[in-house]
């Protein structure tokens, strides 16, 4: 009977531990996209303006509208700003001009932006 009813217990304990688990695993997987999504906000924020597309604040407008609605806590904030600044600061130490291998960076990171974008939306909102 004892036997049992441990059985039982650590069954229920492993049930209850799991939704949390996983509450967890699904708050770092959104970490993580956010961080990289604000990263190539501030690569394009960068990219785009040495390759001349004339956009003025558009990357920096975004990554506003990011922490706006995602960044109600400070430290959260921090680091999404932190990713931001992180990429912009990435391209400006290796790209002093628009160059073919720029080019190929800013179409690489608006697909990837893109991607992620489209995940978070489908994956988080109601």
């Amino acid at each position: 009977m004892r036997k049992s009813l441990l059985i039982v217990l650590c069954l229920l304990g492993a049930l209850a531990a799991s939704p949390a688990r996983a509450v967890e695993d699904t708050k770092a997987t959104l970490e993580g996209e956010l961080q990289r999504l604000s990263e190539i906000l501030g690569a394009l924020h960068y990219l785009r303006a040495i390759c001349g597309a004339n956009e003025g604040p558009k990357w920096r407008n975004e990554m506003q509208a990011l922490l706006d609605a995602e960044a109600q806590a400070a430290d959260r904030r921090s680091k999404l700003a932190a990713s931001f600044n992180r990429g912009y600061r990435g391209f400006q130490q290796t790209y002093r001009a628009c160059t073919p291998a720029a080019d190929i960076a800013i179409r690489r990171y608006l697909t990837e932006g893109a991607k992620i974008a489209r995940e978070i939306t489908a994956r988080y909102t109601n």
